[in-house]
């Protein structure tokens, strides 16, 4: 394989990732090294949300997760939460028209009953604009907990057995599978956090066992086209094993 495939080269790659997932990591520091206020990161860091969107499509990417939002992001201060929400809404407002013009399909995951009224009310709008779009499917995780997913999974399970639903035995894989926030959606095969930090940082744990991950130090707001290309060139560099031995 060349060293580094154009666009055009991986989008016709027979093992092009189908599912990459990001940690969106580095805005508030962005804005420190240059110093701006935080909030100046977050509204950066939107361009590259932007960009990333436009190149995944043009690579021919199925799904993107990007890691929008965490479960403990609620513990910030209450202002840069409040903008946030507010940069979130503003956001996909002026960008859902763009998205469904490009058959960009957008989906949630996480808690979203947290989330503000007018925001949930939002975002809930923009997935049903767009839910019949069969192109890249971008995949919000705001409010998002893997664990508490996970202690979701095991909830239902256990209603469902006390129940009668099921039988014990029929907790398997495809069960949990099912259950998550993800049900219907592959396992990502590739996992990028930005910033440098090592850190799965409670993101989509029982989806990503298998996943590649790809560790930058480029902040969030400094990752754009040749920043992605450059990490699906890595992931299809590598050997897949799953477990298993090399041929």
């Amino acid at each position: 394989m060349p060293d580094s495939l154009s666009i055009k080269e991986i989008f016709s790659h027979p093992n092009r990732p189908e599912h990459v997932a990001i940690i969106m990591d580095g805005n508030g520091r962005w804005a420190r090294k240059k110093g701006f206020p935080r909030i100046a990161g977050h509204k950066e860091g939107i361009n590259s949300v932007r960009e990333i969107v436009e190149v995944s499509g043009e690579i021919g990417l199925k799904y993107l997760t990007l890691y929008t939002f965490s479960e403990e992001n609620w513990k910030r201060p209450k202002t840069e939460v409040s903008f946030l929400m507010s940069l979130l809404m503003e956001t996909l407002r002026k960008e859902i028209a763009s998205l469904h013009k490009n058959n960009v399909k957008v989906s949630i995951i996480g808690d979203i009953d947290k989330l503000p009224e007018k925001a949930r009310k939002g975002m809930l709008e923009g997935v049903e604009h767009t839910k019949n779009n069969t192109g890249l499917n971008l995949i919000l995780a705001l409010s998002y907990s893997s664990r508490l997913e996970i202690l979701n999974v095991v909830k239902s399970a256990a209603s469902d057995v006390l129940a009668g639903k099921i039988h014990q035995e029929d907790i398997s894989e495809e069960y949990i599978n099912s259950k998550l926030y993800t049900a219907g959606i592959p396992d990502p095969d590739l996992l990028i956090r930005t910033s440098g930090e090592l850190r799965i940082s409670n993101f989509l744990l029982w989806q990503i066992a298998y996943s590649e991950i790809y560790i930058t130090q480029d902040l969030w707001p400094d990752f754009r086209k040749a920043e992605l290309v450059k990490a699906i060139n890595e992931y299809l560099g590598r050997e897949r094993r799953f477990g298993k031995i090399t041929e």
